[in-house]
């Protein structure tokens, strides 16, 4: 168990340092969010064609949790349907506060490297942040998003 605890703490530390897809998107819907408590701040960039994200990125500053879950997020999302999203938004949710089957981590790949985020409670807003942002700029939201 230790040894993967190590490897998950990697591969959020490289999400971290080399965040991927941190970049504004021209023309896109985007939402702001924010997290009061430790002052995380994110802006979600989603272009949609037709009903399939075509492209998602962020930008903004925040702890390792919060910009490694960004970071990855964007990779996981890309290239799906609105329905498609939605359902991995319900399933990373779950998976971080407990009510997650034990077999649903197979749906989730390598977001379940967050997996030990639920054991700190204050930091499940941090790993969510960017997941509660992308879900309001899907519905077209314009109002800041906040973990509190």
């Amino acid at each position: 168990m230790s040894d993967l605890r190590e490897l998950y703490q990697e591969v959020i530390l490289d999400h971290y340092k080399k965040p991927r897809n941190f970049r504004t998107l021209e023309g896109a819907r985007h939402v702001e969010g924010y997290n009061p408590l430790c002052g995380d701040k994110v802006t979600v960039y989603v272009q949609l064609e037709g009903d399939v994200v075509r492209d998602v990125s962020f930008q903004g500053s925040g702890c390792a949790i919060s910009t490694a879950s960004a970071s990855m997020m964007t990779e996981s999302l890309k290239g799906k349907t609105r329905a498609e999203a939605e359902a991995l938004f319900q399933s990373f949710h779950a998976l971080l506060t407990g009510k997650t089957p034990a077999d649903d981590g197979s749906k989730l790949g390598k977001l379940e490297v967050f997996s030990g985020v639920r054991e700190f409670p204050v930091r499940v807003k941090c790993a969510t942040l960017a997941w509660h942002t992308f879900h309001a700029a899907l519905e077209g939201k314009n109002k800041t998003v906040s973990t509190e």
